[in-house]
């Protein structure tokens, strides 16, 4: 495998580009596809309890922007699935028969059940009793949460590949148990934050459209039940997300700590750790963690970053300078130093090497290369690893893009509160303006998930730079751009088309 260290970095770069572009553009769709699916949900439980007219125009209409939304999200999220297999071929050969089952499932089951009941939806109003189409409506949402929870699955394992196993006779990585890696902690925390981060975002939407209506005093009986129920669904959705984010916090810092020290920026670690609220970070400069214990101009809450990351105020959190040079944890368990996982996975990559060179000839060294292989596999990806800053992601994206989305989302919970107590003209500007906020609090999430996942594509596993295909960078760079303008054009033509079914408004018996 040595020959996968003669790599066209300038391939890498662009391939990463390309699969970020893809998924920034993907993830505009994503959520509020899941969100506009609770609140027309709501929307048609009320015209079937109430038999009331109203709610079944309330209902379609909502509904017709999730299906505008819908469309467009497909589009973008198979060319995802593409790009596995075209820029990423290291990666899919290795580890295909662990990542493509989820996705498999997500293909066949979620995806099947979404098309199946989005036509009853959309189509059934006059053919099918009540009961059937709200039962279709709520299982077109439930097949879209569904796919997103095989897809995120697909993600988690990335970042905490369980459930597998290497064989060095197939040189792929196998799947040992498909509960094990269906229902990771990480794959559960990151369905649950991510899901309910769709919702504030379906709820600031349908908060913002209808504040829309009220500055337009169009459709008002229809604007002000819509941003009722958008605001208390919105509310509840950010209750619940704040639990899930410190369960995730405290599922990082297990799982990956390098991200969550790059998250706070927090170079030199210990007990008693505040959680930072901002600090003077260059957004262009990694800063110099080897040589500073802390950010400038740091405001932080005592204590709060310690019992984020292990549920105790005066809980070890190790920094940056901690990872790279090697700590012992609470339990008194030692963690490599990364000189030490360096040696070891390059002792992987040898052990590997010779037990393929050997097995052809019956070599009785063979199960003492197996084991070898066995013991230093967990730090395979390090052997690929030549200098300490490799392994430290990018700092200021994780540090502002993780305040960018705390920030957002406590904005959320003053918006939904002030909606619901006693909303005013400016407030309902507020909302308009929160529609754009809450897409980039949204993408912000997904930096920091990702950011801080660098260099691996698999976490200690497989470096980004070992798992690309071997392609020119102009190939990968062409078909960047034309991404990038095919992307753009499907975004414009979405918000023209949602912006002019807005204005119509829904077909209410009240203008």
């Amino acid at each position: 495998m040595t020959h996968l260290l003669n790599i066209d970095m300038a391939m890498v770069d662009w391939a990463r580009a390309q699969f970020a572009l893809t998924a920034i553009y993907h993830w505009l769709f994503v959520p509020l596809t899941l969100g506009l699916a609770v609140v027309m949900g709501i929307m048609e439980t009320l015209y079937y309890r109430t038999g009331k007219e109203f709610w079944k125009q309330t209902a379609q209409f909502w509904q017709r922007l999730f299906g505008i939304n819908f469309a467009m999200g497909i589009a973008t999220g198979i060319i995802l699935e593409f790009e596995f297999g075209t820029n990423w071929s290291n990666y899919s050969y290795l580890v295909g028969d662990i990542f493509g089952a989820p996705l498999a499932v997500e293909g066949i089951v979620a995806f099947f059940m979404e098309s199946t009941f989005v036509a009853v939806m959309f189509f059934g109003w006059k053919k099918v009793s009540k009961g059937f189409h709200l039962a279709s409506t709520w299982l077109t949402g439930l097949g879209a949460t569904i796919s997103a929870w095989w897809i995120l699955v697909a993600n988690s394992w990335m970042q905490h590949p369980v459930g597998q196993a290497f064989n060095p006779d197939t040189m792929r990585n196998e799947m040992t148990s498909f509960a094990e890696v269906a229902l990771s902690p990480v794959a559960v925390d990151k369905f649950v934050h991510t899901v309910l981060s769709a919702w504030v975002l379906g709820a600031v939407f349908v908060v913002g459209v209808s504040s829309w209506y009220l500055l337009k005093k169009r459709h008002q009986e229809f604007a002000c039940k819509s941003l009722r129920v958008g605001a208390i669904f919105g509310l509840i959705s950010s209750a619940l997300i704040m639990l899930s984010g410190h369960h995730s916090a405290y599922t990082v810092a297990q799982t990956q700590p390098m991200k969550l020290a790059a998250m706070e920026a927090l170079y030199k670690g210990g007990n008693d750790q505040a959680l930072t609220i901002i600090a003077g970070i260059n957004p262009f400069q990694q800063p110099d963690y080897e040589a500073e214990d802390e950010a400038p101009l740091k405001i932080a809450v005592p204590y709060a970053l310690s019992f984020l990351a292990t549920n105790d105020l005066h809980g070890y959190v190790p920094g940056v300078r901690d990872i790279l040079d090697g700590y012992t944890r609470p339990d008194g368990t030692r963690e490599l130093s990364l000189d030490e996982k360096i040696e070891r996975g390059r002792s992987a990559i040898s052990a590997l090497a010779e037990y393929r060179k050997q097995k052809g000839e019956g070599d009785s060294e063979l199960p003492a290369l197996q084991s070898s292989l066995k013991e230093n596999m967990p730090y395979f990806g390090y052997g690929y690893v030549t200098e300490r800053s490799q392994v430290v992601p990018y700092i200021p994206v994780c540090f502002y893009a993780f305040r960018v989305m705390v920030g957002g989302g406590c904005l959320f919970i003053l918006l939904f509160l002030i909606m619901l107590w006693k909303p005013k003209t400016w407030s309902y500007w507020l909302a308009i303006l929160c529609i754009p906020v809450a897409y980039i609090v949204s993408e912000a999430g997904w930096l920091v998930a990702e950011f801080g996942r660098q260099p691996w594509t698999i976490q200690d596993m497989l470096p980004t730079w070992v798992s690309v295909s071997q392609l020119g960078s102009s190939s990968v760079m062409i078909t960047f751009l034309l991404f990038l303008i095919l992307f753009t054009t499907l975004l414009a033509v979405e918000i023209n088309i949602m912006c002019k079914a807005i204005k119509k408004g829904p077909e209410t018996n009240n203008p």
